[in-house]
């Protein structure tokens, strides 16, 4: 099966808006690196995507580990690439700037291998405690699992901020579990096992032997230390005068304070204002991927609101 296309994807040039309202040079190298791969492979997918997701049978059974590497970057439509990428934007921005870009890199890197195998062992789990082999075959793609990792890294690096989950305050450090549970009440065929080990990948980073791990790998690799860190930042971004991240801690400087959520409302509402209201567009949810469907009802809403002020509804 093909990805469906809808003629013009929405999406797509919602998230080009935004990236070029954030500046690219504004934008790490490695989070702009990885928002471009997707970008291109959403245009330009290396196979169709029940060739690409993954899944305990066709990974394990069938040994094709490559989608390992395929699935998480690759999307089931313009909607789903605009919310993991818009999220990963932020997300990004924040994490890229504390850890460093080699180790962002290399955190990105072996997590998007590794949530995929945590997820089949998660489906092969669910398929013998509920004696239903279709667990085996349900197939996932998408950077979303990926996400949930980083939210909960982002939310171990910068603690004490809370999280507002459709109408519910909550600490940022239980976000994550209350969003899990969130979306797949709200979009029932997205990939809860596929999200829960985003979360859990990032747990064994922040507290279990992962961090440890990697850093055994990786040897003298200097990027785990501090001060090595520093240097690779402002190292890497004193060339930009401009950069909002110059000085430690000015990152409400460039949100504004707003929360996640916050920044994906006005993120939506200066696109809209740059590029004039577009058609609606439904989100679709394939192979498990998350369709995010409370924010794209928030995104109906401001663009409803919005097209009424210009009197263009």
């Amino acid at each position: 099966m093909q990805r469906r296309r809808r003629g013009v994807d929405v999406g797509l040039i919602l998230l080009l808006s935004q990236v070029f309202q954030v500046g690219l040079e504004n934008i790490p190298p490695v989070t702009l690196g990885t928002l471009a791969l997707n970008v291109f492979l959403f245009l330009k997918p290396l196979k169709p995507l029940l060739k690409v997701c993954i899944s305990v049978d066709q990974g394990y059974y069938q040994k094709d580990w490559q989608r390992l590497l395929l699935a998480p970057v690759h999307h089931a439509d313009d909607w789903h690439l605009y919310f993991n990428m818009v999220s990963l934007l932020w997300k990004g921005i924040k994490l890229e700037r504390k850890l460093g870009s080699v180790l962002f890199g290399y955190i990105i890197a072996v997590f998007s291998v590794l949530i995929g195998i945590v997820y089949m062992v998660l489906e092969f789990a669910l398929a013998g405690l509920l004696n239903d082999s279709s667990y085996k075959m349900n197939c996932a793609v998408g950077f979303s699992g990926v996400l949930f990792a980083l939210k909960v890294l982002n939310n171990h690096y910068h603690p004490g901020g809370t999280s507002n989950i459709m109408g519910i305050r909550v600490s940022s450090r239980y976000a994550c579990w209350l969003e899990l549970v969130a979306i797949h009440l709200c979009s029932p065929g997205t990939s809860f096992a596929g999200h829960l080990a985003g979360i859990l990948v990032g747990l064994m980073y922040t507290l279990g032997p992962l961090k440890m791990l990697m850093k055994a790998i990786a040897g003298d690799f200097p990027y785990f230390n501090d001060s090595a860190r520093q240097r690779d930042y402002y190292s890497g971004y004193s060339r930009h005068p401009s950069y909002p991240y110059n000085t430690p801690g000015d990152y409400d400087t460039y949100t504004g304070g707003l929360t996640e959520e916050e920044q994906f409302e006005r993120a939506l509402r200066n696109s809209l204002h740059d590029r004039g209201c577009g058609r609606k567009t439904s989100p679709h949810s394939e192979f498990g991927a998350t369709s995010q469907r409370q924010l794209y009802f928030r995104a109906i809403a401001i663009c409803t609101e919005e097209c009424t002020r210009a009197g263009l509804r």
